[in-house]
Parts: structure tokens; C-alpha cells; sequence
């Protein structure tokens, strides 16, 4: 066991109606970093949840330095060196920049007193050390998703643990921040620190891990070193079979523009910006974090104001402003902060598939719950969403599966346009195949898909054409036949510009 710092030996862990863990023996060296792979609900974040001491296992074994360690909550877990970054952003949006980097370790003064003198000078100290140039109190709600990452980030590192888990940390971050990131694991690994990275994106995998394993249904499929296995193979081990296409893309008829956007502007975010879908079209929107791209679908959806331009549906212009006249318009979106506007965590699967459609359900002055759940049970079955029950908890779902309901949420209203901005964002090959069988599905019906995605490979698999944008404008329009990741990055970054054909 010499060199090895972590090891879980025999876990198991089950919740009502799922054994989420069976016998997981792993273990992850000094200096190192273990690269942890499977499909959402393998039980991935479950095991990671379990080291950081958020669940207690069934049975099993905890060992620190070849020593056992019992670890019942996050604080016991800081003091035996581990800290973790979670896959959820969890932050409260009224705090500060400050105090979300030192909640739960808030330093005190010799009255015992919160040191807050203290906290401005550690806080600026962190910021400055990891190039991030955000203010100490500006407050968490005022920044972008990327923002919050980056400092849940540094959150973790700024704990000088031993052991530093990273569940999907780049899944929000740009290119230039995943750079950073990776150089500060380096660093990390040549201090000694072990690091349990998990995710979905095979070219991160290859580039920084040192061993990987794989998951699958709770169960350890397979451990080897990175140079002895092929991304194929890990693919395969994931999803226990091996996909036909990443992107099963179809060619569909496309008809009539359903929507169209003429000359659309809001002052410091995005200006002249027009485009058109069709129906039975799956149009994409590229470009770099902060180009404009998800402001322009708040504003589409009716969450921000516009003070210039028009949005027309089938040829009519779309007068109410609001995101209900917007989906009795039949235009729904999904955000790319799933956890902050796409669900209600402490609440059931039903609830929130319902949520957005309840008076479909009430009349005569009551609830009619059958009907309810006949409907839910229809939709869920439809995206194949994996539950032990509809009152589940959705905050117990894999990403994957979240995704799913959040999805299944809008198709109760059966929209005809559907604006989803990073819909695979955080969820694994498996699950993301099934997202896009089911868009593929949507365009065969006739209806029109928008999707906004930092993953070209993505947007190139699936779209019929992408509109590329860079400092709130759009840069160009791409055909099919014009795919392709450098012409994208030229756009994206100002290079060139392409005329938008009218």
C-alpha cells in the first residue's frame, strides 16, 4: 500500500429503491490524479459524496495513509485533508464573492469575532494569485455561471487539502480557465496533493489522468493507467455497449420559418442580432462564454428585457414580453443553470414535471392527481427517465436524469420551438446520446431546436446550420457543408466574419 493515500474498500450504499454502490474497493496514490468514468447514476458522485463524508455508507471502509477514518459529515472530511468540488454549483446567490470562499471556515479575531479584515485581505490574496479579477463583494447572483465555477474552484484548492475531489469542474468554464485549471493540477500533483477528477470529456481524461476507473451501475468494471487504454474502450466499459453514432443525426425535411428574430439589441449584451429556424431544423449558436449567445435566448423566452428589434412566430410578431406569453406561444427554453431555473430540488419528480403545466391538471377545483400521473408516467416513459419513483426526490437523480425531467417538464406543453442552452452539459456519453435521440425525435415532428453549446463536436454533429457570435453580435452563418472547429474558432474570436444570409 506504500504511496497509496486514499482507499475505500468493500462500499456499498443503497437509498429507497436503488442500490446506488456495491462492493467498491479504490484506492488513488499521492501526487496523482485518478480519473473516476461512467455513465450518469453508476454512482460516481454517490462514492465521491461518501468520501466528503455528505452520506454515510451501508458497509465498508474508509482509509487515510493506510489508517481507517470514520467521516460523518464535510467538516470531518476537511480535517482529515479532503475537500470537493461539487458537480451541482452550490452557492447562495446573496452572498458576497468573500463569503462564499470562507463559509463554514470563517476565521475569528481574539473577541471572537468573524475576522472579516482578514477574510478582504485572504480573499484578495486568492484572487490575485489565480489571475481572477472579480471583486470580494460582489455578490454571487451577479455573476455569470462560469464566475461560479471558477470560484467553487478555488474554494476547494484555498483549503490546502491533502485529497481534492473535482466532480465535472470544466463543465462551465472556457477553454482559457480549463488551461489554468489543468496547470494548477500540475502543480498540485508536484506538491503531492491526490486528485479524484470525474468526468465526461474523453480529451480531458487522456490529457491529465494518471489511472483511470470505470463505473457502472454502482459496480468497479475496470482500473488501468491511462496509456493502457483507448478512449473506445472506456467508452465501451461505460455504457456496457458500444454506441452506433456519438450523434445520431438524421436528415429531416425542413419546412417553413417558424421563428425569426430581426435586429434584436439590449445595450451591453448583444446588438443587431437576427436569424431564422425552421420547422423540422436544428440551428446552433457557438461562440465563447460571454459572446451574447445566452442573453439573446433569455431575452427570446421573455426572462430579460429587449429594447430594440422583433421576435415573430409564423410570420406574426410576439408583442408579449413575459415567459408565460412566451409559452403560450409555444416557445420554451432550457436554462444552462439546470439547478437555479430548471428544478426545484427539495421537490418530487412529478412536481417538477408538472410544474410548468399545472392547470392542465386543475379544474372543477381540484387537482385531478390521477390524471397527473398518468400524463407524467407517459412523459418520463417517453425520455426514458430513470427514477425509482415520481416522488422521488429530483435532487437524488443523476445530472443525466435531471436533465431529462427538466426536458420533460416542457414536452407536457408539447412547444414548437425549444431553446436548450447547454443540454448536455455535465452529463455522460450515455445520457447524452439519448438527449440528442430524443431532439432528433422533436425535428421529426416538426418542430425547431436551438441549441446553444460551448462543445463544437456537438454543435457540428447535430445542426443543420450554426449562427456563430462574439461580443454580443453574430459573426457568421454556417451551413452544414461549412462545418468545422477552426472556421467556428475564427468567428468566435473576431478573426473573420461571415455574411448571414437574409
Amino acid at each position: 500500500m506504500e504511496g497509496i493515500k486514499l482507499r475505500v474498500s468493500n462500499i456499498d450504499k443503497s437509498f429507497p429503491g436503488v442500490r446506488a454502490l456495491s462492493d467498491i474497493n479504490f484506492s488513488v496514490r499521492e501526487g496523482s490524479v485518478h480519473v473516476l468514468c461512467g455513465e450518469n447514476g453508476a454512482g460516481k458522485s454517490t462514492l465521491m459524496k461518501i468520501i466528503n463524508g455528505v452520506y454515510k455508507p451501508d458497509n465498508g471502509q474508509i482509509f487515510i495513509d493506510n489508517k481507517p477514518v470514520t467521516i460523518k459529515n464535510p467538516i470531518q472530511a476537511r480535517a482529515h485533508g479532503i475537500s470537493m468540488i461539487f458537480q451541482e454549483l452550490n452557492y447562495i446567490p446573496e452572498m458576497t464573492v468573500e463569503e462564499s470562499l470562507f463559509v463554514g471556515r470563517l476565521p475569528v479575531n481574539k473577541f471572537n469575532k468573524v475576522d472579516w479584515k482578514k477574510i478582504r485581505k485572504d480573499t484578495l490574496g486568492l484572487l490575485e494569485e489565480e489571475g481572477l479579477s472579480y471583486s470580494p463583494g460582489t455578490q454571487m447572483k451577479d455573476l455569470s455561471v462560469s464566475d461560479i465555477q471558477m470560484l467553487e474552484i478555488l474554494k476547494a484548492i484555498s483549503c490546502k487539502s491533502d485529497i481534492i475531489i473535482m466532480d465535472e469542474p470544466t463543465s462551465a468554464i472556457t477553454d482559457k480557465e480549463v488551461k489554468l485549471l489543468f496547470e494548477k493540477i500540475e502543480k498540485l500533483k508536484a506538491a503531492g496533493v491526490c486528485i479524484i477528477y470525474i468526468s465526461h470529456k474523453m480529451d480531458e481524461i487522456f490529457q491529465i489522468a494518471d489511472e483511470i476507473t470505470i463505473l457502472r451501475d454502482g459496480c468497479v468494471i475496470e482500473t488501468r493507467d491511462r496509456d493502457d487504454i483507448t478512449i473506445d474502450e472506456v467508452i465501451t466499459l461505460m455504457v456496457g455497449r458500444e454506441l452506433s453514432s456519438e450523434f445520431p443525426k438524421e436528415t429531416v425535411p425542413v419546412g417553413n420559418t417558424i421563428l425569426e428574430v430581426k435586429k434584436l439589441a439590449r445595450p451591453g449584451y448583444f446588438k443587431d442580432v437576427s436569424f431564422n429556424v425552421k420547422r423540422g431544423e436544428i440551428v446552433g449558436f457557438a461562440g465563447l462564454m460571454g459572446a451574447g449567445r445566452t442573453e439573446v435566448m433569455r431575452a427570446i423566452f421573455g426572462l430579460d428585457p429587449y429594447t430594440d428589434g422583433e421576435i415573430l412566430k409564423d410570420g406574426r410578431k410576439l408583442t408579449a414580453r413575459t415567459v408565460h406569453g412566451t409559452i403560450e406561444n409555444g416557445v420554451v427554453m432550457l436554462s444552462e443553470d439546470r439547478r437555479r431555473y430548471g428544478i426545484i430540488p427539495v421537490r418530487g419528480v412529478r412536481e417538477n414535471v408538472t410544474l410548468a403545466n399545472l392547470k392542465k391538471f386543475f379544474y372543477k377545483g381540484r387537482l385531478h392527481t390521477r390524471e397527473e400521473m398518468s400524463e407524467v408516467d407517459k412523459i418520463c416513459r417517453k425520455m426514458n427517465v430513470k427514477t425509482p419513483t415520481y416522488e422521488t426526490s429530483i435532487d437524488s437523480l443523476s445530472g443525466g436524469n435531471q436533465q431529462k425531467v427538466v426536458l420533460a417538464k416542457w414536452m407536457i406543453n408539447d412547444p414548437e420551438v425549444l431553446i436548450m442552452d447547454e443540454p448536455t452539459r455535465g452529463i455522460d456519453i450515455g445520457a447524452k446520446y439519448e438527449i440528442y435521440k430524443l431532439i432528433t425525435s422533436l425535428v421529426k415532428e416538426g418542430k425547431a431546436v436551438i441549441i446553444v453549446s460551448s462543445e463544437m463536436p456537438e454543435l457540428i454533429g447535430m445542426c443543420d446550420r450554426i449562427y456563430v457570435m462574439a461580443k454580443g453580435k453574430i459573426q457568421g452563418e454556417l451551413g452544414s457543408d461549412e462545418f468545422s472547429q477552426e472556421t467556428i474558432m475564427r468567428l468566435a474570436t473576431g478573426i473573420m466574419k461571415k455574411e448571414v444570409q437574409k
